[in-house]
């Protein structure tokens, strides 16, 4: 926040951004009362999940994504020299160098927009629901950052990774869609890869429905499913990012 005039422009352009998909989502409303029919999916039980999808991003954006971004140019420059010199946890220390306050703006238009599709819709979550929603938020959170981070350590094998970082958001889209749309000959297969492969539909799917609807044994078994593979990505990620760092040499060397 020291140059707070490019703060609040970021912080704009966020909403701005946020703005222009509420506003594509009302009018796809205007035409139908769910997102395809038979999904499950009302107006507002969508604009949850759409809140859910928005709190889990910014949190990443926040938090690691610039980091991540910059994992590149600390090996170029010989800086991650400097962070394995220091006695905490390398990944943690790299991971949380800089926060990207401006990116939280979503979150708290995600805290507005929820609060008001829970009171737009009949169903009202229990408490034992309440609770498991932040903590399946920060099991999404997880897993993106899982995802993320082992897509920046490849910088030490490949020096510049641009291209393979983008990855990130091309796979991600996925997560911002309830996974009942992914059916027929091209949805199921989606389905299946990014639910037990890459397991991104979990990350967004799992906590909305926690508050849009009751739960059955499908959703029960979906939320094991998700503890099972948050511990399961962080472990991918430690090995993978541990990996690089005894393949990276310092700048000295």
């Amino acid at each position: 926040m020291t140059f707070r005039a490019n703060f609040v422009i970021d912080c704009v352009s966020s909403l701005t951004w946020m703005f222009m998909n509420l506003g594509f989502y009302l009018l796809i409303f205007e035409y139908t009362d769910s997102i395809g029919a038979g999904t499950g999916w009302s107006k507002f039980q969508f604009f949850i999940f759409l809140s859910t999808t928005l709190f889990i991003f910014s949190l990443v954006q926040a938090f690691f994504m610039p980091n991540a971004n910059e994992f590149g140019e600390l090996i170029r420059t010989g800086n991650l020299d400097f962070a394995l010199l220091k006695p905490i946890d390398t990944q943690f220390l790299v991971s949380l160098r800089r926060i990207e306050w401006s990116s939280l703006s979503n979150f708290v238009f995600a805290l507005v927009l929820l609060f008001y599709s829970l009171w737009r819709i009949e169903y009202r979550p229990g408490l034992v629901e309440c609770l498991l929603y932040p903590f399946y938020l920060l099991c999404g959170v997880v897993v993106m950052y899982s995802l993320m981070m082992p897509l920046a350590a490849c910088a030490v094998w490949l020096g510049r990774n641009e291209s393979l970082y983008d990855y990130w958001f091309y796979v991600t889209n996925f997560s911002r869609y309830p996974m009942e749309i992914y059916r027929g000959p091209l949805g199921t297969p989606i389905r299946l890869i990014f639910t037990f492969v890459i397991p991104i539909l979990l990350v967004v799917n799992v906590p909305a429905r926690m508050l849009a609807r009751p739960l059955h044994a499908d959703e029960w078994r979906l939320a094991a499913l998700t503890l099972v593979v948050t511990a399961a990505s962080f472990l991918v990620c430690r090995w993978i990012f541990n990996r690089a760092l005894v393949s990276y040499r310092s700048a000295s060397s």
